[in-house]
């Protein structure tokens, strides 16, 4: 591990990238609160954060935004590629175990599942 931030070490590079220190959280984790626009307390209450974590990953990300923002891009890249990966390698698994008729037992849980279902969906 890495120091990647002021004298503190309050961020860390990790092998996950930047990290809050002590945490399993990336600055990434917080950038996608940061560019839906969260608010600072709702983005630290989420995470269970202290004052000084947040105050420290919103700081870092401030005073390298450029950087910062470079590698958030990949790792939005990359958790796509890895999304669309397994959902073609998935995509017949999914099929047929859709195509399963219930377990034995559970034929009640959804039926009241498919009640459930057409009731919201007349709501709409």
């Amino acid at each position: 591990m890495t120091l990647a931030s002021n004298g503190q070490g309050a961020i860390v590079r990790t092998e996950r990238g930047l990290t809050i220190a002590g945490t399993r959280i990336t600055l990434y984790d917080v950038m996608d609160y940061i560019t839906a626009q969260y608010p600072p307390k709702f983005i630290q209450g989420l995470f269970e954060l202290t004052e000084e974590q947040i105050n420290a990953a919103l700081t870092y990300i401030e005073n390298h935004r450029e950087e910062v923002e470079i590698e958030y891009q990949q790792v939005l890249k990359e958790t796509e590629e890895l999304r669309n990966y397994y959902d073609r390698q998935n995509r017949d698994r999914i099929t047929r175990i859709s195509a399963q008729p219930p377990k034995s037992g559970t034929e009640a849980a959804w039926e009241k599942l498919r009640t459930a279902k057409a009731k919201r969906a007349s709501k709409v």
